[in-house]
């Protein structure tokens, strides 16, 4: 339910004492929006975020992030909201009140490509991926291990295809990725859920807080990048990513990329799910409609699975005119002498002995480095399922690369001093030696 900005404002001064507002000014929520906000300033100059869940989870979600947030202040370089008192209407509905963050939100829209903002991000996010997972724990927020949280994901989409919406094509596709044993062996990680432009705020280059923490908890990094891979230009996550990989403490999982192009992909389920749920026709027919078309963009694209390990192919030999017959009697005839028993000295070329101790020997090094879709077109950007009008992009970006390191010629040939001595053969034309009779 919504409600006017004063009556917000209102609602704040039962959630906290000598709240005096002078000011308030109100931000729209859409229908599928899960909160509705106020900014209000109070006699004494303070500016607050009022916050009202539109729906009773949501607004048990508000108050339980509370917690994480307490034990979240302290391990992160950028401040995170503090409710300091809530209240509940008549009706049922959670308002918060929240002292205004410093900074101003982000557009994911308007990231540049090796941008000082950009990189900032990939720090903030690596920090806060590197955060113990027992701060969450405390907390009572969800936590999940690979293996969970995927089992996680397959039920919310066979509850999503029991609906009808969701086109088999789709289906097919995500129970692939979802199966694929090779993409689910990471280790899960503090997550702040789905990470939407207006949830950052920047203060010049840098990000200094971070907002919108109601699905919070332990499963997969990939969740965060869910609609930054979507809205973002596909350069700018590029340094999104690459920066966040420099900044973590541990090694990034190869398969990262891909499971943010899925998650990204089954944000449209969530939104179908939610629409759904609300029985609101007119939004299922708009989600139905989005899935159609990312089912049709993505139809011959593979790139949610690991490429199939490649078959070794003979090369293709162009067929050449036929060589001429040939004629016995054109064939000479050589006797064959028996070379007997007698011992015989056989030089070795040094050029072979070479080759022969440096075979052991070679190493090579290698390297690999990850790389780096749909709907909502309106700017500003909007909070909760941002993707699901812009265009799908999936399969734009192509598997990892992987780059072979040059081998380091000097490991290609022993030293000097390990090769044998020959130069007594090659400078002399000697007989060969055998026993002198007596």
């Amino acid at each position: 339910m919504l409600r006017s900005p004063l009556k917000l404002a209102a609602l704040a001064t039962a959630a906290v004492p000598h709240f005096q507002p002078t000011s308030v000014q109100g931000s729209s929520a859409a229908a599928d929006e899960r909160f509705q906000v106020a900014f209000v300033t109070t006699a004494d100059g303070n500016q607050w975020v009022v916050r009202a869940g539109l729906s009773t989870a949501s607004g048990a979600q508000m108050e339980q992030s509370d917690g994480l947030l307490r034990l979240l202040a302290k391990r992160v370089p950028f401040s995170v909201p503090r409710i300091q008192g809530t209240a509940i209407a008549d009706d049922g509905t959670v308002v918060s009140v929240q002292t205004r963050l410093p900074g101003s939100p982000l557009v994911w829209r308007e990231l540049r490509p090796g941008s000082v903002i950009a990189r900032s991000i990939g720090r903030a996010l690596a920090a806060l991926h590197d955060t113990d997972p027992r701060a969450v724990e405390e907390a009572g927020l969800p936590t999940y291990d690979a293996d969970a949280y995927r089992a996680r994901r397959l039920a919310t989409l066979d509850r999503a295809a029991a609906t009808g919406h969701v086109p088999s094509g789709l289906l097919s596709r995500w129970e692939r990725a979802l199966e694929e044993v090779a993409l689910w062996k990471f280790a899960t990680c503090t997550v702040h859920g789905p990470l939407e432009g207006s949830h950052v705020l920047v203060d010049g280059d840098e990000v200094v807080a971070m907002t919108g923490w109601e699905q919070a908890g332990v499963s997969d990094p990939a969740a965060d990048f869910a609609v930054l891979s979507v809205l973002a230009e596909p350069a700018a996550f590029d340094t999104v990513l690459e920066a966040y990989a420099g900044a973590r403490h541990d090694s990034i999982d190869p398969h990262l990329e891909r499971r943010v192009r899925l998650a990204a992909e089954l944000q449209r389920v969530n939104a179908l799910m939610d629409a759904v749920s609300s029985n609101d026709s007119e939004l299922v027919a708009r989600r139905k409609a989005a899935l159609q078309r990312l089912d049709e963009a993505v139809r011959d694209d593979e790139s949610l699975l690991p490429a199939a390990p490649g078959r070794r192919t003979m090369p293709e030999v162009t067929p050449s005119e036929p060589a001429p017959a040939v004629d016995p009697e054109d064939i000479e005839v050589v006797d064959f002498q028996d070379a007997g028993s007698d011992d015989e000295t056989v030089e070795i070329p040094v050029g072979a002995r070479q080759e022969v101790a440096a075979g052991p020997d070679r190493k090579s090094d290698s390297g690999s480095r990850g790389s780096g879709d749909d709907e909502d077109a309106e700017d500003p950007e909007p909070s909760s399922y941002p993707i699901e009008d812009a265009e799908a992009k999936s399969g734009e970006r192509g598997d990892d690369a992987a780059d072979d390191a040059p081998e380091d010629a000097a490991d290609d040939e022993p030293d000097a001093k390990d090769a044998p001595d020959t130069s007594d053969n090659d400078s002399k034309d000697e007989e060969p030696r055998g026993d002198i009779p007596k």
